[in-house]
């Protein structure tokens, strides 16, 4: 089903919940809230029978626009693992939530987004796609749209607190409970930030001066950050799998410990080789892109890798050269690396660079005999414009992961 705006499920007229997405990883943690939210609160009923889930075989979201040849291929290729009874309960549990879509305008992460769309579905959900950034008026349509929702809601859920839309939309509810799912490392710096009462701002922009949107939107992002607050019968959840070693105060942590991807897929069939995942470090302005080709090169050399799983926001022009000057596979995958490593095959190593993944993936692959190792980054693959504290988070990020096998940076690399 393509999506379109406004709401692509059956209507409920005040969903009790409502949450907001804006990545394919973002909407698959909260599928994982939902699911452990069912089990607390039905004393374990959410095991019962909900559909089978659906076949998730190869097949793309579209490609990175790379000439033939080049070793970049769309999709996975791979065959889904058995499927497993919905964990959630199907479409008993999936009263009353509502997920929305805020959808962005990259092509790789909107195909992502379709897929997790078609498994929120079939767990029962209710699906509102939101044309949320389709020009200029786009804005306006989908605030209007969605505020007498937003209005009535008992429960507001999000995926990213740093986002400027969401930020905008809190200003507008009157949900009691307030939860924040999981999206990536960034959810570190969030609740650190708002243990210590700072302004919410990424950590790769941390250190620079504030632009001329960012003082504009300064009192929407303060009014945000205070809503985010516990206070007033006012209660936040956060839902992670990532370490919090500061816990703002009366902020309720829920660890997520991917279990309804483990119900749902897998277990795995393994490679013997060894598989990378690729970075958006790149693409953020963290990492020489040349010092980066060569510690690609050395991990792949080193440990005998022969794919190269690509972060949905790496350029195409990057990929394209990471194929020639390494003969990796180049895989741009349709679904969030935690369901297609969990689906298989998968390398019996995985080799990453610091990033969510070197916390998801263990959990993902409990039970398995696949190895996760993480490579540091070196300072001397910093760019100049690189946020001052760059290196320490990329470096707390992995001194703070669990069960993976921890790598010096790539000699050859540097």
């Amino acid at each position: 089903m393509s999506p379109r705006a406004g709401s692509t499920g059956p209507q409920s007229p005040a969903p009790a919940t409502l949450a907001f997405v804006e990545s394919p990883v973002q909407l698959l943690n909260v599928l994982e809230w939902a699911h452990a939210h069912a089990l607390r609160t039905a004393g374990g009923a959410g095991e019962s029978s909900g559909p089978p889930g659906p076949e998730l075989g190869g097949g793309g979201s579209g490609g990175v626009g790379a000439s033939a040849g080049s070793g970049v291929s769309a999709g996975t290729g791979m065959s889904a693992g058995p499927s497993r009874p919905g964990g959630s309960g199907g479409s008993r549990a999936g009263a009353g939530l509502t997920l929305v879509v805020l959808s962005p305008t990259d092509p790789m992460t909107r195909g992502q987004l379709r897929r997790m769309a078609e498994l929120a579905r079939d767990e029962g959900y209710e699906v509102r796609w939101e044309e949320a950034r389709g020009g200029t008026t786009a804005p306006f349509h989908t605030v209007g749209g969605l505020a007498p929702l937003l209005r009535r809601a008992e429960r507001i859920v999000m995926g990213d607190p740093f986002s400027r839309y969401v930020q905008l939309l809190l200003t507008i509810t009157r949900a009691r409970d307030l939860v924040v799912v999981d999206d990536g490392t960034a959810t570190m710096e969030f609740v650190s930030q708002l243990a210590k009462g700072e302004r919410l701002v990424r950590w790769h922009r941390r250190g620079g001066r504030p632009g001329a949107r960012d003082l504009v939107f300064a009192p929407v992002s303060a009014r945000a950050r205070r809503r985010l607050t516990p206070g007033a019968g006012r209660r936040v959840e956060v839902f992670s799998s990532m370490p919090i070693s500061e816990t703002p105060e009366g902020v309720r942590i829920t660890a997520n410990d991917f279990a309804w991807t483990r119900a749902r897929f897998g277990p795995p069939r393994l490679t013997k080789g060894a598989d990378l995942v690729g970075t958006s470090l790149v693409e953020t302005g963290v990492v020489d892109p040349d010092r980066y080709l060569e510690a690609v090169k050395g991990l792949a050399r080193t440990y005998g890798a022969t794919r190269y799983f690509a972060h949905r926001r790496e350029s195409p022009e990057k990929l394209h050269r990471l194929a020639v000057e390494t003969g990796l596979e180049i895989v741009r995958p349709d679904l969030p690396l935690e369901l297609i490593a969990r689906r298989g095959p998968i390398g019996r190593t995985i080799l990453s660079f610091p990033s969510t993944v070197v916390h998801t993936l263990p959990l993902a692959l409990a039970g398995t005999e696949v190895k996760v190792a993480v490579c540091d980054i070196d300072p001397a693959w910093l760019t100049a414009s690189a946020s001052p504290r760059a290196q320490g988070f990329l470096s707390g990020v992995t001194g703070t992961a669990r069960d993976v096998h921890r790598l010096s940076a790539v000699s050859s690399a540097t």
